[in-house]
């Protein structure tokens, strides 16, 4: 890291940038910046007093993303600027390696002592956010009968708490992630059942809403066939979905826009858009009304229209 971080005051954004593509792939680099706090109600590139231009926090911490860069936390300087380190990410998860040798059973890759157990994606504003909004529009009714697949511990359960006698059941191939299930809700008319997705149990019976995060598009899952069997054997006749397609990554603890496929090195989303046109297509022709939203995590949620 260079002794004499170089100080920027009106600089074009693009300059700051070039600068420390120059100077990453030796390391961490840091630079002075203008005080995002001095420009409150300015936008990006407006002046400030003393020449300065504005750029607030969240700009740099979108280019420090763009750059695949973690940025520590800022630190003032004097009165006018703060330094900002960015520091190169190391490789990424584990659990986005689709082949290679593995110890683990097939069904313990997302157990609880995988390296994806250390991930608590409702801890991060960026996941939550959303979550909670697409959670209100489906409007469930008191004792409602809710199915998650793809359930792991059942981290996004949390946020239906609040409907008045909800019944979760929960499917996942993981034994032991299913366990930490059953101990973060021991109520009896909860269920978390062991199953593969591609093979649901005869017996689950019908739900006022399905929930699925960042699963049915995991490798292996026929998702369009169970997508059809979700609405025509396990949906009560006002249920509502909600479905979340990853549209992120894991590096080195951070999280990184832009769902990735496989083979290619930079994030693509064609895939993720064909396959959201297909469950909007599909959820429109038979009476459900859609919306799309989320950040990290695209939320697709239908509820049926009325009629």
């Amino acid at each position: 890291m260079s002794p004499h971080p170089r100080r920027f005051v009106a600089e074009p954004l693009i300059l700051v940038m070039r600068h420390l593509e120059a100077l990453l792939p030796s390391g961490p680099v840091s630079i002075e910046v203008p005080d995002p706090d001095l420009g409150h109600g300015r936008y990006p590139g407006e002046r400030v007093e003393g020449g300065l231009v504005h750029r607030p926090l969240r700009s740099w911490c979108d280019l420090a993303e763009g750059l695949s860069c973690r940025l520590r936390t800022p630190r003032g300087v004097d009165a006018t600027h703060v330094r900002l380190t960015f520091e190169p990410l190391g490789s990424e998860a584990s659990w986005h390696a689709s082949g290679g040798a593995r110890t683990e059973a097939p069904q313990e890759r997302y157990g609880a002592s995988s390296d994806f157990a250390r991930i608590r994606k409702f801890e991060d504003a960026g996941f939550l956010v959303p979550w909670l909004e697409a959670v209100g529009r489906l409007a469930l009714p008191a004792g409602a009968r809710l199915l998650d697949l793809g359930v792991n511990r059942g981290d996004e359960l949390a946020a239906f708490a609040e409907v008045e006698g909800v019944r979760f059941v929960g499917v996942d191939h993981s034994a032991s992630a299913l366990a930490e299930a059953r101990a973060a809700f021991p109520d009896p008319r909860h269920a978390f059942v062991q199953a593969d997705l591609n093979a649901l149990p005869k017996d689950l019976g019908r739900f006022d809403a399905v929930v699925s995060v960042g699963t049915l598009q995991s490798p292996g899952v026929d998702d369009r066939a169970l997508l059809r069997q979700l609405v025509q054997e396990h949906l009560e006749p006002r249920a509502a979905l909600l479905l979340g397609f990853p549209n992120s990554r894991f590096r080195d603890g951070e999280v990184v826009y832009g769902a990735r496929v496989r083979n290619l090195s930079e994030p693509d989303l064609s895939l993720l858009v064909k396959d959201l046109s297909f469950y909007r297509r599909y959820l429109h022709q038979h009476g459900f009304r859609t919306f799309l939203g989320g950040k990290y995590d695209l939320l697709l949620t239908a509820v049926r229209a009325p009629g």
